[in-house]
């Protein structure tokens, strides 16, 4: 599993005009699924991404986490992540996952990160033509991979 994690002041989700997710303060993350994705993935990044220290303290130290500052939460499933580029000038997708694999494993991933945060995410929609836009906040951008946990 491969994410981008936003930092946002706002971010917001459509679909043909319509806003299907809309946050204030919090994390945008686009993640991309692939066929070697397991429920072990899941538990790890669910796992550090509820910790992930990205917002600022009274120091303006980046020292709280999504749950410290009350933060919302938007998953925007996005298979592109794991393109390929070595050869030539279009992007392979052979790493990303096919629908029957990576939808449910992005459902679980959803759930796994409501029951991390305790809350309500809200997310985009699996394979339709998302519009996203963001205020990102710092800018604050991480990018994780669960097969290169550095």
């Amino acid at each position: 599993m491969r994410v981008v994690i936003q930092r946002v002041s706002e971010a917001s989700v459509r679909i043909e005009k319509k806003i299907v997710a809309d946050i204030k303060k919090g994390l945008l993350v686009l993640i991309g699924i692939e066929d070697l994705d397991t429920i072990d993935d899941i538990n790890w990044l669910t796992s550090k991404m509820g910790n992930l220290r990205v917002f600022e303290d009274d120091n303006n130290i980046m020292n709280l986490s999504l749950k410290d500052v009350k933060g919302e939460m938007i998953v925007v499933s996005q298979f592109t992540l794991h393109a390929l580029t070595k050869k030539g000038n279009r992007p392979s997708y052979i790493k990303a996952a096919k629908p029957e694999i990576a939808i449910p494993l992005y459902e679980l991933f959803v759930k796994q990160m409501e029951t991390e945060l305790g809350k309500k995410i809200q997310t985009g929609q699996f394979g339709a033509d998302m519009k996203v836009s963001l205020i990102n906040d710092g800018p604050v951008t991480i990018i994780i991979d669960t097969k290169n946990k550095e």
